[in-house]
């Protein structure tokens, strides 16, 4: 029963992870942000990356931009490297409700100015 039990777990997980794009950002709220990428994650169940972004008053935030899976992306010919670090970009995002860093990506405009545009909810609708 224990081995059961672990693996039930373990099966349940990924479900933990998943989350209502309207509950956890504010949709009504769309932000631009300029910046330099710092950081990629190409994982389960959400590929994430991290731009660094100056503030009016000089201060610096990082935000944790969220994308897809990166099963998604890949379907959606998005590779690993559609940005890199040291990468400047322009972001369209939805911030977190709860005033955190962590942002809804909408689409990235690229150094060569290609603009990638990213599903409103999640899992893309087909």
């Amino acid at each position: 029963m224990t081995r059961f039990a672990f693996v039930l777990a373990l099966a349940a997980t990924p479900l933990l992870a998943h989350h209502s794009v309207q509950a956890e950002y504010d949709t009504n709220h769309m932000l631009t942000v300029q910046g330099i990428v710092t950081q990629m994650q190409w994982m389960n169940p959400h590929a994430h990356f991290w731009v660094e972004t100056k503030n009016d008053d000089g201060s610096v935030r990082t935000w944790e931009l969220e994308l897809p899976s990166p099963n998604s992306l890949v379907q959606s010919n998005i590779r690993k490297d559609f940005v890199k670090p040291g990468d400047r970009i322009t972001v369209e995002l939805w911030p977190a409700r709860n005033g955190s860093s962590l942002a809804h990506t909408l689409s990235v405009t690229r150094p060569d100015g290609r603009v990638l545009q990213f599903p409103r909810s999640w899992p893309a609708e087909r």
